[in-house]
């Protein structure tokens, strides 16, 4: 019976009722089967499962072990690399995902409007259209990224390369827009902005041009074409133009983008900061294409501020007028008029001729307009009131004649005589008019402009000791000469004055006392601007103020209404006695009365002035100089004017000064 039941279970597990017993035999590990209870005896019973499922193994405690600890391991590198996904890199990758469905669209600023002194609006801000692309978002394949260039060729008829060399260059900006074509009219842009919808990355863009007022008479612009506008305020205004690729390099971390434009010349450029404004933005959804799909959130732009200018936009119609019609008669193409107030250093007229368009540069020139203008032999993008250089003539006799009698060097009464000129050596100093003027003293030298005086004040003769080169300049240097004036437009040139060692070092000469006569009557290396003579002449005017130049009056925020007023800024006082100068002031009261610009004293108002003649080509006539102001008595305006190769200050010079006097004094009587 024994053998009987063993042979039941050959390994060596015996089954009781209830339960089940274990009996180790040979093998380390036994067979375990389920046990069942019953509930019922009889009948269909239910199992009722007792213990869990166990199965055997083979497989060592050791090896288990082991298996245990690698997989912990795993799990703990797994948990580890998804926490750090989630919790160090979670928001990276977060806003990669929204990079790719989200976008922020930058909202251009309003640009700042410029209004002259009383208010009369010179800019405009017109809408316009560009189709741009957006790198980012052109395929990434080779192929399908030339078909779209294509494509984009055919529809703005641009070439091919072009549109290559355009996204090359801007690669490193891919997520901005990158402007292929400007200024499209609108029924253009409707028509583009169908084409593009099928093409990923492509996209029209709304922005603003800027639109320049000019008014005014007949007047005439490059040489050989007539305008029915006044166009000297181009070289005050500048003009707006894209950004080259250097320009966004350096503005790029300033908010400045691909597609944006910026003042380039002018005030526009001088005060950028002030005219453009904040960007606003806006985030929204892109489907794959990256078109805007959802406006998640916006912000507004702020608007750029407005710009009061000290011109007042009549003078300077009127002065660009009465100069054209001089310049018709006496068959002169180049100039400067600049009229002032020496009571503040305000510019309020400023016109350098020939001038430009600057309507045609903005948004973009076309190449053939642009090279025309800069094939112009007369220059008409060449601001010349600020950035000419030309000697001085005769109008640097004013400052000579102060300084010297500061100086101590002569009085009111001193004189000398004039028989035609001086001589050294073998060398002639001529005086203008042959046989000389007689007996001068330091009024009838500045309404003659006898240079004989200025010999003798200047470098000396005989047993006259003259003031020298350095005292000279060191004087001139007061009066604003051989340095910027500090304007608030770009391109102002210092000027320059000659001395003892410049000579030396730069001509391996050395310094002559006929150099000091020709510095004396504003001849020789003595280079000045237009703007430096007007300075001077309203240091003369007011007796001893340099006021810094200014064309812009206040700065005004178009929400706000807060005005910034731009007062007047004194560059320093001259120290010259205020009698020195109401000496000075007397001898040019007298070149009207009697003297070299006696054309004037027919005029409503009292004006004194000066007039020189600037040699500067020996195969070319003369510039033609002439400053003033006006009332003699409680002056209110500087003017100044330069006529290129006008031959003679007397001659055409005086003449556009006439003409703009006698308006003014009607025009300030019907002010008030």
């Amino acid at each position: 019976m024994k053998n009987r039941k063993e042979k039941q279970n050959i390994f060596g597990t015996l089954a009781r009722s209830g339960g089940i017993l274990c009996k180790k035999t040979a093998q380390r590990y036994g067979w375990v089967e389920e046990s069942f209870t019953f509930d019922k005896k009889t009948g269909k019973q239910v199992a009722a499962i007792q213990s869990g499922e166990y199965v055997g193994s083979s497989v060592k405690k050791t090896t288990l072990l082991f298996l245990r600890v690698i997989f912990s391991i795993i799990f703990l590198a797994i948990t580890a690399r998804v926490g750090h996904l989630q919790l160090v890199k979670g928001e990276s990758y977060a806003m990669l995902a929204r990079g790719n469905k989200e976008r922020n669209i930058p909202i251009p600023a309003e640009r700042g409007l410029i209004f002259d002194r009383n208010g009369v609006q010179l800019t405009e801000n017109v809408p316009s259209f560009a189709l741009a692309v957006i790198p980012q978002d052109l395929p990434k394949g080779k192929e399908q990224k030339k078909k779209v260039v294509e494509r984009l060729a055919q529809l703005t008829g641009e070439d091919k390369m072009y549109i290559d060399e355009v996204l090359t260059e801007y690669g490193a900006y891919s997520l901005e827009s990158i402007v292929i074509k400007e200024n499209i009219d609108y029924q253009t842009a409707l028509r583009l902005q169908i084409a593009a919808a099928e093409l990923p990355g492509i996209h029209v863009q709304r922005g603003s041009k800027r639109l320049y007022i000019h008014k005014g008479v007949e007047s005439q612009g490059l040489v050989g074409e007539s305008t029915n506008k006044k166009l000297s305020m181009s070289h005050i205004l500048g003009y707006t133009g894209k950004l080259d690729r250097d320009e966004l390099d350096v503005l790029y971390k300033q908010g400045y983008l691909p597609s944006d434009f910026l003042g380039k010349v002018g005030v526009e450029k001088e005060y950028e900061s002030v005219l453009r404004g904040v960007y606003g933005k806006k985030r929204v959804e892109v489907d794959a294409y990256g078109r805007q799909q959802t406006k998640i959130a916006e912000q507004a732009p702020i608007p750029g501020r407005l710009l009061f200018l000290s011109i007042d936009i009549k003078m300077q119609e009127a002065l660009e007028g009465f100069m054209w019609e001089v310049f018709e008669e006496f068959q002169k193409e180049r100039g400067v008029g600049i009229v002032s107030d020496p009571k503040t250093g305000d510019v309020l007229a400023l016109v350098s001729l020939p001038a430009f368009d600057n309507n045609d540069f903005s948004g973009g020139i076309g190449y053939g307009r642009y090279k025309k203008y800069i094939r112009d032999i007369n220059k008409p993008l060449f601001n010349r009131a600020i950035s000419g250089l030309y000697p001085s003539g005769s109008t640097l006799k004013m400052a000579i004649a102060a300084s010297a009698l500061e100086e101590g060097i002569i009085t009111p009464n001193t004189t000398f005589l004039s028989t035609g000129g001086i001589s050294v050596g073998q060398w002639i100093f001529p005086d203008w008019r042959g046989g000389g003027h007689g007996v001068t003293n330091v009024r009838k030298s500045l309404a003659q402009s006898v240079n004989t005086f200025y010999y003798y004040i200047g470098g000396g003769y005989k047993d006259f000791t003259g003031m020298g080169v350095d005292t000279i300049t060191s004087y001139l240097k007061w009066f604003g000469f051989a340095k910027k004036l500090q304007i608030d437009l770009p391109g102002e040139s210092p000027g320059f004055l000659p001395s003892k060692d410049w000579k030396k070092d730069t001509k391996g000469e050395r310094w002559y006392v006929g150099d000091t006569y020709n510095l004396s009557i504003g001849q020789g290396d003595v280079l000045v601007t237009p703007l430096q003579i007007n300075a001077m002449t309203q240091v003369v005017a007011n007796k001893g103020t340099l006021f810094v130049p200014r064309v812009v009056e206040k700065i005004v925020d178009p929400v706000t209404k807060k005005e910034d007023i731009i007062s007047p800024q004194v560059v320093q006082r001259v120290p010259i006695a205020e009698n020195h100068f109401s000496t000075v002031r007397l001898g040019m009261r007298d070149c009207v009365l009697s003297g070299s610009c006696r054309r004037l004293n027919t005029l409503p108002v009292h004006v004194a002035g000066k007039t020189g003649t600037a040699q500067w080509n020996k195969n070319k006539d003369d510039h033609a100089w002439f400053t003033s102001f006006a009332p003699f008595e409680n002056p209110e305006v500087v003017v100044t004017i330069l006529v290129e190769e006008g031959e003679g200050g007397s001659k055409v010079a005086v003449p556009i000064a006439e003409k703009f006097y006698r308006w003014w004094f009607e025009y300030k009587k019907a002010d008030t």
